[in-house]
């Protein structure tokens, strides 16, 4: 009984002395802004703050042959390891530090370039899908979605795609009619129902950034 009360005090106490932390979950379709938004924030706080990007949790297509892999869905939620990422999340909140897949969009293949990620009192999360899975949205603590028009987030993929991961005009359009815009409306523009904050990204949004701000660094007496 003793050993018992002993733990007990011990897990109680690491509790009480943790440093309040919030993940915040950032989504919204291709294109509709929400890396922006991502990094943002992580730039108004600085060292209190790191982001975590979806797109690193890809599944790895090693076994597969190049052909193979761009006949791949990447906008279905089996493509990703989301049980990795639920697996990191609880880890950053239990105030243990990570290690961060990379992923190679011009091969669809993880690489040897793992980033080390530490417990900081702001986790932000972002990525399409972040909203439309219960596991990862009961870990978030603020759930964001950015919303944009579909031909404003097209044009952005385009130029994204092209000039960022090595594709031409034919394959992004053929993606974008085959998997990204059917995904989209069955898994991500439904997902905006849980969120607590949906933000256009047209126009000017830093009213909107700066009462997030505020928010956060009132419930976490962080100074800036």
């Amino acid at each position: 009984m003793f050993r018992i009360s002993f733990l007990f005090l011990l897990i109680l106490s690491h509790v009480l002395a943790a440093e309040p932390m919030r993940i915040i979950g950032i989504a919204g379709g291709t294109g509709s802004g929400k890396t922006r938004l991502a990094k943002q924030l992580q730039e108004a706080f600085g060292d209190h703050a790191t982001l975590i990007e979806q797109d690193c949790y890809y599944k790895d297509l090693s076994h597969l042959s190049p052909e193979e892999r761009k006949k791949k869905n990447f906008d279905h939620p089996d493509s990703l390891d989301f049980e990795l990422l639920q697996n990191h999340l609880q880890l950053l909140k239990a105030h243990q530090s990570i290690t961060k897949p990379t992923y190679d969009f011009k091969i669809h293949c993880r690489i040897d370039e793992n980033t080390i990620v530490h417990p900081k009192k702001i986790i932000i999360v972002e990525g399409i899908l972040l909203l439309s899975l219960p596991e990862i949205r009961e870990l978030l603590d603020l759930k964001i979605y950015v919303e944009a028009e579909d031909d404003i987030r097209i044009l952005r993929r385009l130029e994204r795609d092209i000039n960022e991961r090595g594709r031409d005009l034919a394959s992004v359009k053929e993606q974008y009619l085959s998997t990204v815009r059917p995904m989209h409306m069955q898994f991500v523009k439904p997902s905006k129902i849980h969120a607590d904050i949906i933000i256009p990204s047209f126009g000017d949004n830093s009213q909107a950034l700066q009462l997030i701000i505020s928010s956060l660094k009132d419930s976490l007496n962080i100074s800036l």
